[in-house]
C-alpha cells in the first residue's frame, strides 16, 4: 500500500476515496474517544487543524503565516506529556495506515471499472499486432517468456504481520461496502464489523518486541503465497490465455507459465550470521510442506467437483485397478508389523464438503475473505506422530503394474502406494530407536491410526450405496493419498526423525504430480467436457506448473570474501600456499585445474573455524537439496572471474562428497552461479569479468552443458546508489548492462539480467512498467529476474486483485521490451551529457557523504538512524561489519533514516549540481529533447521528481534546528540549498510548473496526508530530543517507534 504501486492504476476515484477516509477517520475517532477521552481528542483535532492551516498557507504562498502556525504547533507538542505524545502518535499513525488501505482499495476499484485497461495483456497484444508483430511471433514470445519474481526479507516492512492481516480484513470490508445491493441492516452490520476491526487494531501492540528469525521471515513470504498469489496466479494466467487466444487464435498452453517465483528468505546469508545451513534446509522443506498442503486442499475440492462417471478408457482402467488394490487391502488381516508399513488411505469417495468447494473457481481472486485460514505450519512444538492422519515412515517391497505412462506400485499387502519414481531430495538422518521408544510409537499408532481407521469406515458409504464408479474421484483420491505420504515424509525430515520412505511412496517432482492431473484433463476433453477441464482442474495444473513442489525456489547468497577465506583455509591445510595472496591469473589456473579434476579437493579431516565451516556446510546442504529445491547461488560484492569459479569449485566438491555418502548421484543439477555487481567500480568492470569467465573453456562448456547456454548476471541498485548517488548509479547500471549483454553476445551465450531493486527510489525502486521499459535495448530478451523487497511484497502482492495486475504488468512490460525495445540515445552527444552530469553529481555526492568529516555526525544527529535498530523488523544486522561510518552501513537504514526526516537526501544529492552545470553550458534544450525521446533519461528524471515531491525542506529544517549541534547547522543549510537547486533544474528539464505535475493524482494524495504526517514528524523531533537525554526510557522509545511507523505509513515507503 504505497505510492510505488502507482502503476496499478493511473488514477483513483477521489470522491469514493475521500468518503471512505471520512468514514474510517470518524470510526477511529470514536474508538479513541472511548480509549483516551473526549478532552484529549479535542487536542488531537486542534493539532490537525493547525497543521492543515499551515499547509493551506504555504500552498497559497503565505510563508510567514505558515511558519508562525508551525512554530505554534511545535510549541504545543513540546508541552505534551509522554502519555499524550504516545496517544497522539498512535491516532495519526493509525489514520495514515487506514487511508493507505482506502487508497489501495480504490486503485483496485478503478482498475475494475476500466473496460480497456492500459498495460493489460489485451491492450498490449492489440498494440503489438497493430505495430506489425505477427500472430506467430506474439504467441512464441509469450510462451517462451521467463520472468522470475524473487521475494526477499529485506527489513523494510515495518508493520507487524498481525496488523497486516487486520488491514487486509478492513480492505475486504471496504470492498463489501461498495456493493449496490447492500441493505440498511447489512450496512449497519458492516459498520459494526469495521468498528470491531479498528478497535482490534488500536488495542494491538504496534511494535515488534522481538527480532524475527530467518524462519519467521520465510513464513511471512509463504503466507503471501498462500493468502494471495495462490489465488492470483490462475486468474492471471487465464487473462494471458484469453488475450492470447483472442489475438492469435491459440490459448496459452496449460503447463506454460510466463512467471515463476523465487525467494531469498532463509537463503540470504550475506552479512547475516542468523542464516545457517540448517535454516536453509528447514526453510526449503517448509516451503515444500506448504506446497503439498495447498495441493491437498485443491484435490479435496476437485474430488467433489469431478463427480461424473464418463471418462476415456485410459482413466477407466486406472480407476478400476486402484479400486481392486483397495479392495484387496481391506480384506487383508493387519498385524502390527504390517500396519507400520500401511499408510491411511484417502477414501476414493469424499465424505465431507471441503472449504470453498461450493464456490465457483472464478470467484477465488475476488473473494472478500481467504477461502482458508492460514496454514498451521510445522514448528518447534510440532508432534508428527500425533497427526490425525497418522502417517508413518515406510519402506516396502512390492509389485508394479503399469498403465500407459502412469505407474502404480503396491505394497506387499496389495495397497496402492505411489505414482512414478524419484530420488530423495534430502538425505534422511539414520536415527536408531530404543525399545521403549518403539513401544511408545506403537501405542501412539494404535491409538491414532487403528481407531481413526475404524471410525472413518463408519462415515464412508458402503459399496452398495456408492452410485457406480466415479473414476475421477478414485484417481484423485489416490493422488491425495500420495500427497499425504509426501507431507508426512517432510514432517519427519523437519523434525529430524527416521525417514526411510521408498521413492515410490511420495511425490518428488512436479511432473509426477502433473501426470495423473493431465490424465484427468485429457479424459474430460475427450469426453466433450472441456468446460469442466478448464475450470478448477485447469487452474490446479497451472498452479503446479507455476509453483512446482517448492512454491518458490530458494536462492543462496554469500559475500565473495567468505569464499576466498574458505579457499585460504583449504590451500593452507594442503600446503599449497595462501589463495587470497595469489594474483588473478594464478587463481584462475588453480580453480580451472581443480574443476577439471575428478577427485574432491576438501579433505574430510579438515578443521576450520565455525564461520568457514558454515560456508562448507551450506554447500553440502545445497548438494543435498539440488536445483529441484534451490535456484541460484548469488555472489555479492563480486569483482573478478575467480569469484565465480571459486563457488563452482566449492559446489562441485560438495556434490562429490555428498554423492559419496549417499552412494548415488546428488538430486537435481548444479545451482546457477550468479555474480552480483554492486559498487560503481564493480559495475564498470562487469563486462570485462564476464568476458574473462566466458573465455575460460571449462566455464563456457559448463554453461552450455548444464545451464542451457544461459549466463545470469545480477546488478545491485542499493549499494551502487549509496556508493555514488542515485543519478550516477542509474547511469552506471545502464552502461554495465549494455556491456554485459555485449560480452555474452560475443561468445554466443544468452544472458538473463537479475535486477536487485529495493522499494524506495534511492534503492532502485519505482513503477515496475517504467523500470522495465527504460532498460537498455537488447537487455530484456524474454527473460528477467527481479527482487521485490520488504514492504513492496505486501504492497504489490498482498491482495489477489493487485497481485493479478502486477503479474500482468510484468508480462506486458517484458514482452514490449523484447519485441519493441526502447530507443537508444539518439545522438552520441546525449551519452556525453549523461557522462558529464553523472561525474559532477558523483563528485558532489561523495565529497559530502564520504569526504566531509562532519557529515557522519550530522547524519547521526539529524535522523533517527541509531534508533532504527529498536524496530526489530529484520533478522540481519544493520551493518555488514561492526565499524562505524557510512561505508559499512547497509543501504536500507541509510535510506530509511533520511525518509523519516522527509529530506530523502540519497535520491537527489548531486543531481541539481550535475543538471545545473550542463544547463549553464547551454545544453538546456538538449536535456529537454533527451527527456522527451530517451526512455532511460525520462524515467530517471521522473523518479527523482517523484522523490522531490515527497521531500519537505521545512520539516527537514525543523529536525536540524532542534537536534543538530550548532557547529553543524551550516552543513544542513548547504544541503537544503542543494535540494532547492535539484528542484529548480528538474523542473527546468521536464518543463513542469510544479513537482509531480505529470502525476497530479499522486500530488493530491501526498497533500491529503500532510495534516497528519507533519505533526508526526514534529512529534518525532520532540521525542528524539527527550530520548537523547533519557535513553533508557522505554516509554519514550515506544513513542518514537510509533512515530516511525506513522511516517512510514504517510510516506508509503521506508527503505
Amino acid at each position: 500500500m504505497t505510492d510505488i504501486t502507482d502503476d496499478i492504476a493511473e488514477e483513483i476515484s477521489f470522491q469514493g476515496f475521500e468518503d471512505d477516509c471520512r468514514l474510517l477517520g470518524s470510526l477511529l475517532n470514536d474508538v479513541f474517544q472511548r480509549e483516551v477521552g473526549t478532552q484529549f481528542m479535542v487536542k488531537v483535532e486542534r493539532t490537525r487543524v493547525l497543521a492543515q492551516s499551515a499547509c493551506n498557507m504555504r500552498a497559497a504562498g503565505i510563508e510567514d503565516t505558515a511558519e508562525l502556525l508551525e512554530k505554534q504547533l511545535a510549541a504545543e507538542l513540546s508541552k505534551m506529556t509522554l502519555e499524550e505524545a504516545l496517544s497522539l502518535a498512535r491516532v495519526f499513525s493509525h489514520y495514515l495506515n487506514l487511508t493507505g488501505i482506502a487508497e489501495t482499495h480504490h486503485r483496485v476499484t478503478k482498475a475494475k471499472s476500466l473496460t480497456n485497461m492500459s498495460k493489460s495483456c489485451d491492450d498490449t497484444f492489440n498494440k503489438l499486432m497493430q505495430a506489425g508483430v505477427s500472430p506467430d511471433e506474439l504467441y512464441d514470445a509469450v510462451c517462451k517468456q521467463e520472468v522470475e519474481i524473487v521475494l526477499t526479507a529485506h527489513p523494510t516492512q515495518i508493520n507487524r504481520r498481525t496488523l497486516q492481516y487486520k488491514h487486509i480484513r478492513i480492505a475486504h470490508l471496504l470492498e463489501y461496502n461498495d456493493r449496490p445491493d447492500l441493505g440498511h441492516e447489512d450496512r449497519e452490520m458492516l459498520i459494526e464489523d469495521l468498528v470491531r476491526e479498528i478497535t482490534s487494531i488500536c488495542q494491538t501492540d504496534e511494535i515488534r518486541r522481538h527480532q524475527p528469525t530467518p524462519v519467521d521471515e520465510a513464513r511471512a513470504g509463504l503466507n503471501i503465497v498462500e493468502q494471495s498469489l495462490w489465488r492470483a496466479v490462475p486468474h492471471y494466467l487465464r487473462r494471458v490465455s484469453n488475450a492470447l487466444k483472442k489475438h492469435t487464435g491459440r490459448p496459452l498452453p496449460l503447463t506454460c507459465t510466463p512467471i515463476k517465483f523465487g525467494s531469498w528468505m532463509g537463503g540470504d546469508r550475506d552479512g547475516n550470521p542468523n542464516v545457517t545451513a540448517k535454516v536453509t534446509r528447514d526453510v526449503s522443506l517448509l516451503s515444500r510442506w506448504m506446497a503439498i498442503e495447498l495441493y491437498i486442499r485443491e484435490i479435496d475440492n476437485l474430488r467433489f467437483e469431478l463427480s461424473m462417471n464418463q471418462c476415456n478408457d485410459h482413466l477407466s482402467t486406472l480407476a478400476h485397478e486402484i479400486l481392486e488394490k483397495e479392495k484387496s487391502s481391506e480384506n487383508h488381516h493387519e498385524s502390527w508389523n504390517q500396519l507400520k508399513h500401511h499408510s491411511h488411505h484417502a477414501p476414493p469417495f469424499p465424505t465431507q464438503l471441503p472449504a470453498g468447494a461450493d464456490l465457483p473457481s472464478c470467484t477465488e481472486c475476488n473473494n472478500v475473505e481467504s477461502r482458508y485460514p492460514p496454514l498451521d505450519v510445522p514448528g518447534s512444538d510440532f508432534m508428527p506422530l500425533n497427526r490425525q492422519d497418522g502417517q508413518t515412515s515406510s519402506r516396502v517391497e512390492g509389485s508394479t503394474s503399469s498403465i500407459g505412462k502412469l505407474s502404480i506400485k503396491t505394497t506387499g499387502n496389495g495397497n496402492v502406494s505411489s505414482l512414478g519414481n524419484a530420488q530423495s531430495a534430502v538425505t534422511p538422518k539414520a536415527i536408531s530407536f530404543s525399545s521403549s521408544q518403539l513401544l511408545a510409537q506403537r501405542k501412539l499408532f494404535a491409538e491414532s491410526q487403528i481407531g481413526r481407521t475404524s471410525f472413518q469406515r463408519l462415515l464412508e458409504p458402503s459399496s452398495s450405496q456408492q452410485p457406480g464408479i466415479a473414476p475421477y474421484r478414485v484417481v484423485l483420491g489416490f493422488v491425495k493419498e500420495m500427497l499425504l505420504k509426501t507431507r508426512k515424509r517432510l514432517e519427519l525430515l523437519l523434525e529430524d526423525l527416521p525417514c526411510e520412505y521408498d521413492p515410490w511412496d511420495y511425490f518428488e517432482t512436479s511432473d509426477q504430480l502433473l501426470e495423473p492431473l493431465l490424465l484427468c484433463y485429457d479424459s474430460l476433453q475427450s469426453c466433450g467436457s472441456g468446460i469442466l477441464a478448464d475450470g478448477r482442474l485447469g487452474d490446479l495444473i497451472r498452479r503446479v506448473a507455476t509453483f512446482g513442489m517448492v512454491l518458490m525456489k530458494l536462492d543462496l547468497r554469500q559475500e565473495s570474501g567468505r569464499h576466498s577465506e574458505t579457499l585460504d583455509a583449504i590451500t593452507r591445510y594442503l600446503d599449497m600456499g595462501i589463495y587470497s595472496e595469489w594474483d588473478e591469473d594464478k587463481k584462475l589456473e588453480f580453480l580451472t585445474r581443480e574443476l577439471k579434476g575428478k577427485r574432491p579437493l576438501v579433505p574430510s579431516t579438515i578443521e576450520v573455524c565455525p564461520d568457514l565451516k558454515e560456508v562448507l556446510d551450506t554447500f553440502k546442504v545445497a548438494a543435498e537439496l539440488g536445483s529441484d529445491s534451490l535456484g541460484a547461488y548469488v555472489i555479492s560484492m563480486a569483482s573478478h572471474a575467480s569469484d565465480v569459479l571459486a563457488v563452482e569449485l566449492l559446489q562441485k566438491d560438495a556434490r562429490l562428497s555428498v554423492a559419496g555418502e549417499l552412494g548415488r548421484a546428488c538430486p537435481g543439477g548444479m545451482l546457477r552461479v550468479v555474480p552480483l555487481f554492486e559498487t560503481v567500480k564493480d559495475l564498470r568492470e562487469a563486462g570485462s569479468v564476464i568476458r574473462k569467465l566466458l573465455s575460460t573453456d571449462w566455464y563456457r562448456e559448463h554453461i552450455i552443458k548444464n545451464h542451457n547456454g544461459q549466463q545470469e548476471v545480477m546488478v545491485g541498485y542499493s549499494d551502487s546508489g549509496k556508493d555514488a548517488g542515485r543519478f550516477t548509479a542509474a547511469w552506471e547500471l545502464y552502461k554495465a548492462q549494455e556491456d554485459v549483454v555485449a560480452a555474452c553476445n560475443e561468445y554466443g551465450i544468452k544472458v538473463t539480467l537479475f535486477h536487485g531493486r529495493g522499494g524506495s527510489i534511492g534503492r532502485g525502486g519505482g513503477p515496475t512498467y517504467l523500470a522495465i521499459q527504460s532498460q537498455p535495448p537488447g537487455s530484456v530478451m524474454g527473460t528477467l529476474r527481479s527482487t521485490e523487497q520488504g514492504e513492496m511484497v505486501q504492497a504489490k502482492f498482498g491482495l489477489p486483485q493487485i497481485a493479478v495486475r502486477q503479474l500482468e504488468i510484468y508480462t506486458t512490460a517484458v514482452l514490449l521490451a523484447t519485441l519493441r525495445p526502447p530507443q537508444h540515445a539518439r545522438e552520441e552527444k546525449w551519452r556525453s551529457l549523461m557522462e558529464e552530469i553523472s561525474n559532477v553529481s558523483c563528485n558532489i555526492y561523495r565529497s559530502t557523504v564520504y569526504e566531509d568529516p562532519e557529515f557522519y555526525t550530522y547524519f547521526h544527529e539529524a535522523t533517527p538512524q541509531a534508533e532504527l535498530a529498536f524496530l526489530n523488523i529484520g533478522s540481519r544486522p544493520t551493518r555488514r561489519k561492526s565499524s562505524a561510518g557510512i561505508g559499512h552501513l547497509r543501504a536500507i537504514p541509510w535510506i530509511f533514516a533520511w525518509t523519516q526526516t522527509r529530506f530523502v537526501l540519497p535520491a537527489w544529492l548531486g543531481v541539481g549540481a550535475g543538471l545545473k552545470g550542463v544547463c549553464e553550458k547551454g545544453h538546456t534544450e538538449d536535456l529537454r529533447e533527451m527527456y522527451k525521446e530517451w526512455p532511460f533519461f525520462q524515467s530517471t528524471v521522473d523518479l527523482i521528481e517523484m522523490v522531490l515531491g515527497k521531500a519537505d525542506i521545512h520539516v527537514a529544517k525543523h529536525y536540524d534546528k532542534v537536534l543538530v549541534s550548532e557547529n553543524r547547522q551550516k552543513l544542513g543549510a548547504e544541503l537544503r540549498t542543494e535540494l532547492m537547486t535539484a528542484e529548480k533544474f528538474v523542473l527546468l528539464v521536464t518543463g513542469h510548473e510544479k513537482l509531480s505535475d505529470n502525476n497530479r493524482s499522486l500530488r493530491r494524495l501526498i497533500e491529503s496526508r500532510l495534516p497528519y504526517l507533519n505533526p508526526i514528524n514534529m512529534l518525532q523531533v520532540e521525542i528524539l530530543k527527550r530520548l537523547r537525554n533519557d535513553d533508557d526510557n522505554n516509554k519514550l522509545r515506544d513513542a518514537l517507534l510509533i512515530t516511525i511507523n506513522g511516517i512510514a505509513a504517510g510516506m508509503r515507503n521506508t527503505g
